[in-house]
C-alpha cells in the first residue's frame, strides 16, 4: 500500500544563527516543533529545495522578535516512509480519521480545534491550522495504537508508523495581477523520524553563472 523506496531530498529549515551552527557541529541537537497550529502535525520542518522561503522565514521570526540573526541551515534527508500529500491517496486517508476524531470528542463534550487566520494576515490563508495538526497527529496515535495491539495479538506487526510528512501550500498574494499562481506556493516537509535527517549543512553562497564564467573559464583560453 505504501511507497518505501529511497526518497532523497534537500531540505531548508530557518532558524537563527545560532541554531543553524549547533546543528552543524552537533547535528543531534534536534528540537521539534509541537506547537498546536503545526501544519503538518509535529516534528522538524523544511522546506523542500527552497532556500529563499526558509531565508524569509527566518527574516519574519526576527522582525516578530523571536530570534536575533537570520540564518538558514540544509539537510539532506531520507523521507523513509512518507504520508505524502502530493499523492492523493495519502489525503485520503485523512477524512476517516477526521470522523473519529469528530467522534471522540463529541463523546467527550469537546469543541472541535479550528484553522484561523494570523493577526493581520492580509491573503486570509488560515496559517494557525489547529484543526490540520489535530488530525494529522490523531492519526499518529491510532496508528501508532493499532501498532501495539496487533503485536499483543500477533507477537508482531506489519502495521509501520509514518517517518514524515509532506504537503504542497498555495500561500500569499497573487505573483502578478490576474494570476492563479501565489508567491507564496511551497512545498512543506516535517520530519518525525529523526533518523531520516542524515546531515546538516551551512548553504554555499550561490554567485552568478556567468560572471564567475568569465572570470574562471575565459582566463584559460
Amino acid at each position: 500500500m505504501y511507497d518505501v523506496r529511497p526518497n532523497l531530498i534537500i531540505g531548508f529549515h530557518g532558524c537563527d544563527k545560532a541554531t543553524r551552527d549547533a546543528l552543524v557541529t552537533n547535528p543531534d541537537t534536534v528540537k521539534i516543533s509541537q506547537e498546536p497550529f503545526d501544519w503538518l502535525g509535529h516534528g522538524m520542518y523544511f522546506w523542500e529545495n527552497n532556500y529563499e522561503r526558509a531565508l524569509d522565514w527566518a527574516e519574519a521570526k526576527r522582525q516578530r522578535g523571536k530570534i536575533k540573526d537570520p540564518a538558514v541551515v540544509g539537510a539532506t534527508i531520507n523521507l523513509g516512509l512518507c504520508f505524502d500529500m502530493l499523492d492523493s491517496k495519502y489525503i485520503k486517508m485523512l477524512p476517516p480519521y477526521y470522523n473519529l476524531m469528530e467522534a471522540d470528542y463529541s463523546k467527550s463534550n469537546k469543541t472541535l480545534p479550528k484553522n484561523v487566520d494570523a493577526p493581520k494576515d492580509a491573503y486570509k490563508d488560515k496559517v494557525l491550522r489547529e484543526l490540520d495538526c489535530s488530525v494529522i497527529e490523531y492519526m499518529h496515535s491510532e496508528i501508532y495504537s493499532d501498532i501495539q495491539i496487533d503485536t499483543q495479538k500477533r507477537g508482531f506487526t506489519d502495521i509501520k508508523l509514518f517517518d514524515s510528512v509532506r504537503g504542497v501550500f498555495t500561500e500569499g498574494g497573487p505573483a502578478f495581477e490576474g494570476a492563479g499562481i501565489l508567491e507564496k506556493t511551497h512545498i512543506q516537509i516535517c520530519i518525525r523520524n529523526l533518523n531520516c535527517i542524515k546531515g546538516f549543512f551551512i548553504p554555499r553562497q550561490e554567485k552568478d553563472y556567468m560572471e564567475w564564467h568569465r572570470d574562471n573559464y575565459q582566463q584559460a583560453i
